[in-house]
């Protein structure tokens, strides 16, 4: 190989690697990525920042954050909730901005009795306005396992992904005047805490705190900036300005529609006998 074509791989292989390292994923530990803020040592970062527990007792939930801000991309976590009884806990992982006009996109995890399906509660919340919820049973037991929950969350929609199968798609409706969250950075939070005045039945099932204490564990935690995420996911296109799913996504979104959710803000007239919001017309919610 001649010298000049030589010092050209070497000058590609460089090129490469810079270039790689710019669109790289955010994977590293817990220790580098999070805070743990509150609940004492109920709160723990594990096998060399790996793995992250948290516990809740009667005395005290608990509960972290990341040290990072973000606006727009994709974040995985992979969970494995709160096993047994865990009627009256919440399990909570979300990304929020700050201040009484905040941003925020919500899993809810709610607790039930053994034997009982885990609700997922899902919510956005754009300049303080939230009360946008839909809810699903999941398609397998939460607590036997890790599984990955996803928000892929660009200007134009955000979309709601578990084990990378789309459950929900909020898209920006602006143009009928629905504020959107896409100014304010948001950091992610996770918590541990108890909510038996509604979590479980309406509050009608309390914890049981001879079970206690209740923990849940976080791994695998991955945060892809919007530069190098412009295709998602298999479920996900990369022309996300005019559609938002693929023909498999829409299908498996379908799916979990049809079959797991049990709750949808857009189909409860009681709630709204005024009208429904406006993002729920043409399928937009």
């Amino acid at each position: 190989m001649g010298g000049s074509t030589w010092k050209g791989c070497n000058l590609l292989v460089v090129v490469v690697v810079v270039v790689s390292s710019m669109v790289a994923a955010t994977t590293a530990n817990f220790y580098e990525n999070f805070d743990l803020t509150w609940g004492d040592n109920r709160a723990k970062i594990l096998n060399g920042g790996q793995l992250l527990s948290l516990s809740m007792d009667k005395v005290s939930g608990s509960g972290f954050r990341s040290k990072k801000e973000y606006l727009f991309g994709r974040i995985d976590m992979q969970l494995k909730l709160v096993s047994g009884n865990s009627a009256g806990t919440v399990t909570a992982y979300y990304l929020s901005s700050e201040g009484p006009t905040h941003d925020e996109i919500d899993f809810e995890f709610l607790g039930n009795v053994s034997g009982d399906p885990y609700i997922l509660h899902t919510n956005v919340f754009s300049q303080g306005k939230g009360n946008r919820e839909q809810q699903f049973y999941l398609w397998f037991d939460p607590t036997k396992n890790f599984h990955t929950y996803s928000i892929i969350w660009k200007p134009q929609h955000i979309i709601f992904l578990v084990d990378n199968i789309p459950i929900r798609v909020f898209k920006n409706t602006e143009s009928v005047g629905v504020p959107f969250p896409k100014n304010q950075p948001m950091r992610i939070y996770s918590s541990l805490w108890n909510a038996d005045d509604w979590a479980t039945r309406g509050g009608l099932v309390k914890t049981d705190w001879s079970k206690a204490p209740f923990t849940a564990y976080y791994r695998n935690f991955k945060a892809t900036g919007v530069s190098d995420a412009s295709v998602f996911s298999d479920a996900a296109t990369s022309d996300t300005q005019t559609q938002t799913l693929d023909a498999d996504g829409r299908r498996r979104l379908r799916w979990v529609q049809k079959y797991f959710m049990i709750y949808n803000y857009c189909n409860d007239p009681k709630r709204f006998p005024q009208g429904f919001p406006a993002e729920c017309s043409n399928g937009r919610f």
